[in-house]
């Protein structure tokens, strides 16, 4: 009897609507049935639960990236549900694609666009243009949200999406949680006077088991993005528009 190859699985839900409508819930049951149907192992299941599809807020993808690059050399490769769950943008998609099977040597099966691993011309051509139609139907939604989100930047206020460590959204505006907020000022005072390294503080974190915005294990790519996040210092961006917020300001 042979053994079963290992993946690791990644699910992104993008925005509250979807949230409400339990599409992480019913990708992790299609990938979990993909994968017994397929003897497949699922090591374990990385979730971005109401974030973006761009890679500047996407803390379980980058712990996914830590992941492979501490433990993945048993992984065979990564089980998405769908292209557009790993990015819509296609450039995005193609890097990522690039990263994970040219440069770390993984295989990427999506469950719903059989082949997405070929190298076949066509096959990386049908990709590129799953992956533009997405693209396209993201600039369409985008384009009908920008307008209303920049207003709320320009104002300090909150523009949706995921809610940073630290922080917790109230009457559509962000309040500083104080619990919280002690955790990433030790992670600024760590980094800055202790000189710590990502994966120090990570593991020190984890020994201490201090918890995290969505409770799982700290990562060097967690701590990272904490600590290039301008809104912990009195600066809240989208899209080019930025406003000063001094009164969320904890470093």
């Amino acid at each position: 009897m042979t053994n079963k190859p290992n993946y690791y699985a990644y699910l992104r839900v993008s925005t509250g609507n979807q949230k409400n409508e339990h599409t992480i819930q019913i990708q992790e049951i299609a990938i979990k049935e993909y994968a017994e149907k397929n003897n497949i192992n699922i090591v374990k299941m990385f979730e971005d639960d109401g974030v973006s599809g761009g890679l500047e807020d996407r803390p379980a993808l980058a712990e996914l990236f830590d992941e492979l690059e501490i433990n993945g050399k048993d992984i065979e490769g990564i089980i998405i549900f769908k292209l557009d769950r790993l990015a819509r943008d296609v450039r995005i998609q193609e890097n990522l694609i690039w990263d994970l099977q040219e440069k770390r040597g993984k295989k990427i099966i999506s469950i719903k666009e059989p082949d997405l691993d070929s190298k076949d011309i066509t096959r990386v051509l049908m990709r590129q243009m799953i992956g533009a139609i997405s693209q396209y139907e993201k600039g369409v939604i985008t384009m009908r949200l920008k307008a209303g989100r920049m207003n709320k930047i320009r104002k300090g206020g909150y523009s949706g999406g995921g809610v940073a460590l630290g922080y917790n959204a109230k009457d559509k505006q962000l309040i500083i949680d104080e619990g919280d907020a002690e955790t990433v000022k030790m992670i600024f005072y760590l980094k800055r006077y202790k000189r710590m390294s990502l994966n120090g503080i990570a593991k020190k974190f984890n020994k201490e088991k201090t918890k995290t915005a969505r409770g799982g294990q700290w990562y060097a790519g967690t701590i990272r993005y904490i600590l290039n996040n301008d809104l912990y210092k009195g600066k809240m961006s989208y899209n080019g528009v930025s406003a000063k917020t001094p009164e969320l300001t904890l470093v």
